[in-house]
């Protein structure tokens, strides 16, 4: 962005893409970034219902948009309509970022890279992680390093879900409504599943994450405060978000 905060031809665009875009400070914070480095580039938040996520990004192909940040509620939903994909794409099945190169778009996955790096960071080492949904594939993948305990309602789901993500000899462990959870030996747990309640946690670690933003259902962060737990979303990692996401776009 130059210093006037002005759009002209040559200005690299770039959308934010969520239900609820316009409330995030993601867009903000990147154009800050931006302009600190003289960038002629600038995010754009895009408020766009589910219905109209496939139509907004098809026609992305043809536009000035450089391409998008994909809020967390649409990751599952973009795949399908890339055209280029990279490895970690293909095995978990999420996209939270593209590219338009020509007419097509081509897809990645960085957030789950930011919450491993952040992880590592703050020296966590045993992890749990709840729920068998694509964020839980990407970080598996991205598990190097940590001690990881599974935790799933169906045992069988989360036996097929280690054979896809490769793993041998993993700590697997059923989580349901009426059993009783002490999640306090661990260093943060990571919340990927879709249950409605955690009431049968009893005690949480010293972190609980999700990636879900402020906008949407958290029942780890209603498990959290009603334990008064630490807990971390989508949008607290929002500066280390916009970093990673900064540092792909300069690439290109």
């Amino acid at each position: 962005m130059n210093n006037a905060n002005e759009i002209s031809r040559q200005t690299r665009l770039f959308g934010y893409i969520g239900e609820n875009a316009g409330v995030s400070r993601f867009s903000a914070v990147i154009n800050k970034m931006f302009k600190a480095n003289g960038d002629d580039a600038m995010m754009i938040p895009m408020n766009i219902r589910e219905d109209d996520l496939y139509f907004t990004l098809s026609n992305m192909k043809k536009s000035h948009v450089n391409g998008a940040v994909i809020s967390t509620e649409y990751v599952n939903d973009v795949v399908e309509i890339l055209d280029e994909a990279s490895g970690m794409v293909k095995k978990t099945g999420m996209c939270d970022i593209v590219f338009k190169e020509g007419e097509k778009l081509r897809g990645d996955v960085f957030s789950i890279r930011v919450l491993s790096e952040y992880l590592k960071d703050i020296r966590a080492s045993k992890v749990a992680v709840i729920g068998v949904n694509a964020h839980a594939k990407a970080f598996s993948f991205l598990a190097c390093g940590f001690n990881v305990s599974y935790f799933n309602e169906n045992l069988e789901e989360l036996m097929k879900f280690t054979e896809e993500v490769e793993l041998k000899d993993a700590d697997l462990n059923r989580i349901a409504s009426g059993l009783t959870l002490d999640l306090s030996g661990f260093d943060a747990v990571l919340d990927f599943s879709d249950l409605n309640s955690l009431e049968m946690i009893e005690k949480l670690p010293p972190l609980s994450f999700d990636m879900k933003n402020t906008k949407q259902f958290s029942a780890l962060r209603q498990r959290a405060q009603e334990l008064n737990a630490k807990y971390v979303s989508y949008d607290d990692l929002i500066d280390k978000l916009t970093e990673q996401a900064y540092r792909l776009i300069i690439k290109g």
